[in-house]
């Protein structure tokens, strides 16, 4: 995908939120920031360490990052936490 297809399919997105699908088959909006847990070492956060994803980002390969602290991070190395 080029930059200009790129910036073609972001144009209707915000980098403030993010649906997700709950476990119980909801679809939910979430707004930054948010709390994730740290599923492993990576950078200079910890394991188990909570922290606040300011905004949420696409890689060109379609890869969505989280912006924690102006650093971007993967998100597969997060699990989200859900106020219940």
């Amino acid at each position: 995908m080029d930059d200009k297809e790129l910036a073609e399919l972001l144009k209707y997105s915000s980098s403030k939120e993010l649906y997700i699908v709950t476990c119980n088959n909801l679809l939910q909006l979430l707004f930054c920031p948010f709390k994730v847990k740290v599923n492993h070492n990576i950078g200079v956060i910890k394991k188990g360490q909570k922290v606040m994803v300011d905004e949420v980002k696409v890689t060109q390969e379609l890869q969505t990052v989280y912006i924690i602290k102006n650093v971007a991070y993967y998100y597969y190395h997060f699990t989200i936490l859900l106020d219940s």
